[in-house]
C-alpha cells in the first residue's frame, strides 16, 4: 500500500477516535451530568466522523483503488492526490477545533477559523473530484479471460 494511502486511512483513523472521543464527552455530558453540551460540540463530533472519518476513508480506498489512469494520460496528478490529503486533514482539523473552541468561548475570531477549515474541506473535495475524475472510465475493449 503506497505511503499517501496509509496516511489517509490512518488518519482517519485519528479522526474516528477523536470523533468517538468526543461523543462520548456528549454522552456523558448529556445523560450523567445532566448538562447538554453547546451546539457548534455536536457539530464538531459530526464533521470529525463524516468528513475526517468517512469520507477520508473513502478518498484514501479510492485513490489507491480505481484504475490507474493510462501511461500517456496527464490529467491525473499524484502531487495533487497529495495536496488534497493536506487540505482534507488540515480543513477538517481547523473546523473541528474551531468548533469545539467556540462552543465553550464564543470568540468571534473562532467563527473565521470554522468557515476557513469548511472552505478547506470543500476545495479539498472539489479538487479530488477533479484529480480522479479522470480514472472513472470505460472497461477496455479487452474481452475477459475464458469469453
Amino acid at each position: 500500500m503506497p505511503p499517501l494511502i496509509r496516511r489517509y486511512i490512518k488518519t482517519s483513523f485519528l479522526f474516528l477516535l477523536a470523533g468517538l472521543l468526543l461523543g462520548t464527552y456528549i454522552l456523558v455530558g448529556e445523560f450523567v451530568v445532566g448538562r447538554y453540551p453547546p451546539r457548534l460540540v455536536i457539530t464538531a463530533h459530526a464533521h470529525l466522523l463524516l468528513v475526517g472519518f468517512m469520507l477520508m476513508v473513502v478518498m484514501g480506498v479510492a485513490t489507491w483503488m480505481f484504475p490507474r489512469p493510462g501511461r500517456d494520460d496527464t490529467r491525473y496528478r499524484p502531487e495533487l492526490a497529495e495536496a488534497v490529503y493536506w487540505i482534507m486533514t488540515a480543513g477538517t482539523l481547523l473546523r473541528a477545533g474551531g468548533e469545539v473552541w467556540a462552543g465553550f468561548s464564543g470568540a468571534p475570531l473562532l467563527r473565521l477559523a470554522i468557515a476557513l477549515g469548511g472552505l478547506g474541506q470543500l476545495a479539498g473535495a472539489a479538487l479530488f473530484v477533479l484529480n480522479m475524475w479522470w480514472r472513472v472510465r470505460k472497461p477496455s475493449a479487452v474481452p475477459a479471460p475464458g469469453r
